[in-house]
């Protein structure tokens, strides 16, 4: 890879990281929806709703910490946030009665379907101009990008 385009994905994933450790797209879903939660509730939700992923643990506290970057501590209270708010429900795992595992409730697919919309909103208006082959192109790369990255 030449270094030209290194030094131009570093400094577009850096710009890219400042806007998104602002959490402006979390922000406006809030206020555009009028959602009484906190932002780190928003990113409990959108973990479940990424689902186990290839392991095909059960979402459970844990994972969902692991997800979020944070500790142990931290993850338990912003998941009981999310199901006191009711977006999130504790149910007994299929493997293992004595364990929990976490799934989205009918208002927590909600507010996901919710923050999905405004997130697509935002990228659609940052992509217009683009001809669908670009868009699908951005769309291919990008995901590749993210998988191998991670």
């Amino acid at each position: 890879m030449g270094k030209d385009a290194v030094d131009a994905v570093e400094r577009s994933m850096v710009k890219l990281r400042r806007g998104m450790a602002r959490q402006r797209l979390a922000k406006a879903a809030i206020r555009e929806h009028n959602l009484p939660v906190d932002v780190q509730v928003l990113h409990v939700v959108d973990v479940l709703d990424e689902g186990p992923g290839p392991e095909g643990r059960e979402m459970s506290v844990g994972l969902v910490a692991a997800r979020l970057g944070v500790d142990a501590s931290r993850g338990s209270r912003v998941v009981a946030e999310a199901v006191k708010l009711g977006y999130v429900r504790r149910v007994a795992s299929q493997e293992d009665g004595r364990r929990i595992h976490l799934e989205l409730t009918a208002s927590g697919r909600s507010v996901v379907d919710a923050t999905r919309r405004t997130r697509q909103d935002h990228f659609a208006r940052a992509m217009d101009g683009w001809s669908e082959a670009e868009q699908d192109e951005f769309a291919r790369l990008l995901t590749r990008f993210v998988r191998t990255y991670d």
